[in-house]
């Protein structure tokens, strides 16, 4: 039982540290590496949010259909990058590992995410009525959260 409410609080703590927030409540920095990173793509949304005691901002896009999530610092430096790609343009030991994994489902939903140097893949599934998600590498193993 005591596993049950750590858990919603965790949850309850991760969902409170992100919020909605205006073009005009984000730095100056961000706002001009915004500009710069998200030219023809529509802005659908701006948060804040508090991640290892760090301030980050978000900005949530969309380009030709595909979304492309930007996370920047206070200084508007990039920390992470999470583009929405088809399956396909996977490294293959990448794709067979999550088509493998999402065996019996149907993946809804793959995107790479650049966070510095380090390239990662996700996935969404659906299988059984519930809704899954699996990271891997470039070799296909498992992503550590």
């Amino acid at each position: 039982m005591s596993w049950v409410i750590a858990t919603a609080l965790c949850a309850w703590t991760f969902a409170a540290a992100e919020k909605k927030v205006q073009w005009k409540d984000l730095p100056a920095a961000v706002q001009q590496a915004i500009q710069e990173q998200t030219k023809g793509a529509q802005i659908r949304g701006l948060s804040e949010e508090t991640e290892e005691g760090q301030v980050q901002f978000e900005v949530e896009t969309v380009t030709g259909g595909k979304s492309r999530d930007l996370t920047f610092d206070r200084a508007g430096k990039v920390i992470e990058i999470e583009q929405e790609v088809g399956i396909d343009s996977l490294p293959a030991a990448a794709r067979a590992s999550i088509q493998k994994r999402a065996s019996g489902g149907k993946i809804v939903r793959v995107e790479t995410v650049t966070r510095g140097p380090v390239i990662t893949y996700e996935a969404s599934y659906s299988k059984g009525g519930r809704t899954h998600e699996v990271g891997v590498k470039a070799d296909g193993t498992a992503v550590k959260d």
